[in-house]
């Protein structure tokens, strides 16, 4: 099935392995969080277990090195996509709010970025994420 939508995440590609799961699961709980239109509906087994709802759409993850990921999130901004960001910062914090003040603490143009993720229209993602290869 192809998709009108797309959701993505570029990760920097010099973090261990740790990290990227760690950064994945982050930035995509953004887009899970302010994009309802994303989730699908909650599963259950033969036996009616009940399991929470996942994303109704693969998840594409993608990699590439500093420059790339703070291009893609101009390139994201510039076609109306709000993304996610994971900077190199929230490593050392331990909670939300010491998270947002890591970010806000930091001019755009100088975010060490090591994740983005968006969800959009799927020219608009392909274009913000041009250059960057399907994570191994």
């Amino acid at each position: 099935m192809r998709f009108d939508t797309k959701i993505a995440v570029l990760l920097r590609d010099d973090l261990a392995t740790w990290q990227r799961l760690n950064v994945t699961a982050f930035l995509v709980s953004g887009i899970a969080g302010t994009r309802p239109e994303t989730i699908g509906q909650p599963y259950a087994d033969a036996d009616g277990t009940p399991y929470l709802p996942m994303f109704r759409q693969p998840v594409m993850v993608f990699t590439g090195d500093a420059a790339l990921l703070t291009a893609a999130r101009e390139r994201a901004l510039r076609r109306g996509l709000t993304p996610a960001v994971f900077t190199a910062d929230l490593f050392a914090t331990g909670n939300d709010a010491d998270n947002r003040a890591a970010v806000a603490a930091v001019h755009a143009d100088k975010l060490d970025l090591v994740g983005i993720a968006v969800h959009g229209a799927r020219g608009d993602v392909d274009k913000a994420f041009k250059g960057a290869a399907l994570h191994p």
